[in-house]
């Protein structure tokens, strides 16, 4: 096996069990493994690749845990909609998606979160017209060399029926279900530092029935692979819940066998006391994404009253349409401060919300490998330098300066022990040609050509 040695970080964060932080610090790799984590005088002295990391701050890799890769194409559309409104007037552009489409955004959307500082991400792909396949996305980042968590999604409420989407959005539930189990058959990794593994993730309450929540359910229990699904995200999906079921979000989902530690809900922001304790009873993860939740006016999500509840609570970026952005360092900062606009200069602090960003993800796609930097984890690891006039002022805590001051991209990220960003750049990868040709695909699907 090859062997990796980074050194010489000036502030080397663990968030190990103890939350050690380590001055010039660094770690050993041997193969897909860290086998040592301290200080550099501690570690070998030789190692097939050497990395020095002088003048950075290194912590375990962020994890991002809702996207849809897709939207990166339809940016800055419907700019001033709630989600009902913004999902109608996105839908019938969505409706002209191909597969080169899916795989050139998805390339996009994760060569972004990668610079950001991500190193696992999940996404969640629930429209699939003109033969479109999770396929196209997953091949994108087998590519990019990102570990990947592909959720086979599914609309199958169209409006004709009562539902959100336009009848042809949707699918057939028995396509839907024959297409989840190949991909789970195809492309799920089990194994420990598996990279590619596949969730089963109808869209919403208004956009699928119950039949195929049950069914999906069923099936990822069967498979062992995960559960996911937009949730409580805003007023009106209470009010279609209430109306349509008799029940709010959360009641109606777990009636449906939609709670336990398998599952993971996206957004979670209009929650009453009971429905927190339940998901902390049962285990239920959560993925926090405030940009979308605030470019949307969906509200703010109680991840101060979910976290002291013990609720997995990660990090996602959304879509790249309800956000306009895939930066998950960002969205750590903006986490923080959501969480103060509630008048509570204490309700989340840098350390909390980096936390969210590494050890909440990987709890909350049910990952054991992942998250922090001690051996036999996962050789996942991201730098930053500190030499740079955004942390001018900020030397004096490196890590609050990450959190607190402009979200920055990395200079150095290793995912699976293989260096992927070397100095700021993704290694092997033309983001200019890459861009272009988003670009000209992006512009024939707004305009329908």
């Amino acid at each position: 096996m090859s062997t990796l040695l980074l050194k010489h970080a000036d502030l080397l964060v663990t968030m190990d069990a103890g939350r050690r932080r380590i001055v010039d610090g660094g770690l050993f790799v041997r193969g897909r493994e860290i086998v040592q984590v301290g200080p550099t005088a501690a570690l070998p002295e030789a190692a097939d690749i050497v990395l020095d990391a002088t003048g950075m701050i290194v912590l375990p890799g962020l994890v991002n845990t809702h996207h849809h890769l897709y939207q990166t194409l339809t940016r800055c559309i419907a700019q001033d909609n709630v989600l009902f409104d913004w999902l109608v007037t996105l839908y019938p552009i969505w409706a002209r998606l191909t597969p080169e489409a899916v795989y050139v955004s998805a390339k996009v959307g994760l060569a972004e979160l990668m610079l950001s500082g991500c190193t696992t991400s999940s996404d969640h792909l629930y429209i699939y017209p003109n033969g479109v396949r999770i396929d196209d996305e997953i091949r994108a980042a087998v590519e990019l060399g990102i570990r990947f968590h592909a959720t086979r999604g599914s609309m199958s409420l169209g409006r004709g029926q009562g539902g959100l989407p336009p009848d042809n959005c949707v699918e057939d539930e028995a396509f839907i279900l024959r297409e989840s189990r190949r991909a789970i058959e195809t492309y799920h990794q089990a194994d420990r530092f598996g990279m590619v593994r596949v969730a089963l993730a109808p869209c919403s309450p208004f956009t699928v029935t119950a039949d195929i929540m049950r069914s999906s359910a069923e099936l990822a229990r069967a498979y062992g692979v995960r559960l996911h699904t937009h949730l409580a995200e805003t007023k009106d999906e209470e009010e279609f819940c209430l109306e349509k079921f008799g029940a709010r979000p959360v009641d109606y989902v777990a009636s449906l066998g939609w709670t336990g530690p398998d599952v993971w809900h996206a957004h979670c922001v209009h929650l009453n006391a009971a429905e927190v304790g339940l998901f902390a009873a049962t285990g239920s993860g959560v993925a926090h994404c405030p940009s979308s939740n605030m470019r949307l006016a969906s509200g703010i999500a109680p991840v101060r009253a979910l976290r002291d509840a013990g609720v997995n609570v990660g990090l996602g970026v959304d879509g790249s349409a309800s956000n306009d952005s895939s930066h998950l360092l960002a969205e750590a900062r903006q986490a923080m401060l959501l969480q103060r606009v509630t008048g509570d200069p204490n309700a989340l602090g840098a350390q909390e919300a980096l936390e969210i960003a590494t050890l909440g993800g990987a709890a909350v796609l049910g990952r054991d490998d992942i998250g922090s930097l001690a051996p036999g984890m996962a050789a996942d690891f991201i730098g930053y330098r500190l030499d740079r006039l955004s942390f001018a002022g900020a030397r004096h805590d490196p890590l609050a300066a990450l959190v607190f001051c402009t979200p920055l991209n990395v200079d150095l990220s290793v995912i699976d022990g293989r260096v992927r960003v070397r100095d700021g750049q993704i290694v092997g990868l033309d983001t200019h040609a890459l861009a272009q040709r988003h670009n000209e695909i992006s512009r024939e699907l707004i305009r329908g050509d």
